[in-house]
């Protein structure tokens, strides 16, 4: 897309990167292909070959999110790469997409861009529940039939057949795997924000886990799909830039974002990786309820076609005989 060379030019002769998701196209996709997964890094392997590391990198970010790890081993990887790293938001990059971000030099966000809350979300009896809730709610119980002497609330033993239903679904190994989700996802978030966005503070290492902890706590954001748009990001510390103060750039980036949304509403794409070193990389899926019409036409036109004149059987030509002397 000659529009990721436009981009390039107008972000100081940068490495242009995208990253695309169809989550809004194909929200019935299965969650590995429209969500960030571990085969990410292959995608990025495939199409960041062969760029000059020495000129940073752009990125454009459009992800609901998706595993912790994969998130981490995204950042280890482009940052092992490139010294400079911006990530433009055209829309959406939400938990371990505002994982990536928060993990960049500088942001730019329009009016419709959006970051989310980072808490991690767990498998748990089939979908995926908040870490933060689980750890919120065994708390409520304790405060609940235990109190807290140091506060003066007093706690209420009665309470505890109440609770107990509930409790035994946390389990111990639960509410520790959910502790130490929180904490794995700040403490990385935080190191990430001290070595690049919070570098030049007075004190990046206190600025870095301020952000991290606001981004973090569900308390404070009540949903794992809240929205944070640019003004809230500028008042928690980051560095973001408007993408409406570079009209060349906003019109780049959009006619490129709606580009994509075309590719993925008429086609199996559900994840695209493409940069200005010329590849590409894409993940399809295409619905049982699709394919079932898919192979139906298929067979129709396998009964209608007209036989193949040239499968007709050829007589062979018969081979001249040897005349006797």
């Amino acid at each position: 897309m000659s529009n990721l060379e436009s981009i390039r030019a107008l972000r100081g002769d940068r490495n242009v990167l995208l990253y695309g998701s169809a989550f809004l196209q194909k929200p019935q996709a299965p969650p590995q292909y429209i969500s960030m997964t571990g085969e990410d890094i292959d995608a990025l392997m495939a199409v960041i070959h062969g760029m000059d590391w020495d000129k940073g990198l752009v990125l454009i970010l459009h992800t609901p999110g998706g595993l912790t790890n994969a998130a981490e081993s995204v950042v280890a990887y482009l940052r092992s790469k490139f010294a400079y790293m911006e990530t433009i938001i055209p829309t959406f990059a939400m938990s371990a997409g505002t994982m990536i971000t928060l993990a960049s030099d500088n942001i730019v966000m329009g009016r419709q861009s959006q970051l989310g809350p980072i808490d991690p979300q767990m498998p748990y009896a089939g979908r995926a529940i908040s870490a933060r809730a689980v750890v919120d709610q065994f708390d409520s119980a304790k405060l609940d039939i235990l109190g807290d002497p140091e506060k003066q609330i007093p706690g209420d033993l009665q309470t505890a057949h109440v609770w107990a239903p509930v409790l035994s679904t946390i389990g111990p190994s639960l509410l520790q795997e959910a502790r130490n989700a929180l904490a794995y996802s700040e403490r990385m978030v935080s190191q990430w924000l001290t070595a690049y966005m919070c570098r030049d503070d007075n004190d990046p290492p206190a600025a870095g886990q301020r952000i991290a902890s606001y981004f973090n706590d569900a308390s404070e954001h009540l949903s794992h799909g809240r929205r944070i748009d640019r003004v809230e990001c500028r008042q928690q510390g980051l560095r973001v830039d408007d993408l409406e103060d570079d009209q060349a750039l906003q019109e780049a980036v959009l006619t490129l974002y709606h580009m994509m949304t075309i590719v993925f509403q008429n086609g199996a794409t559900t994840k695209l990786f493409m940069s200005t070193a010329g590849g590409a990389w894409l993940k399809q899926w295409v619905s049982p309820e699709d394919q079932a019409v898919i192979t139906a036409r298929q067979q129709s036109t396998s009964r209608q076609a007209p036989p193949n004149r040239s499968s007709r059987a050829t007589p062979a030509t018969p081979r001249p005989r040897k005349r006797g002397r």
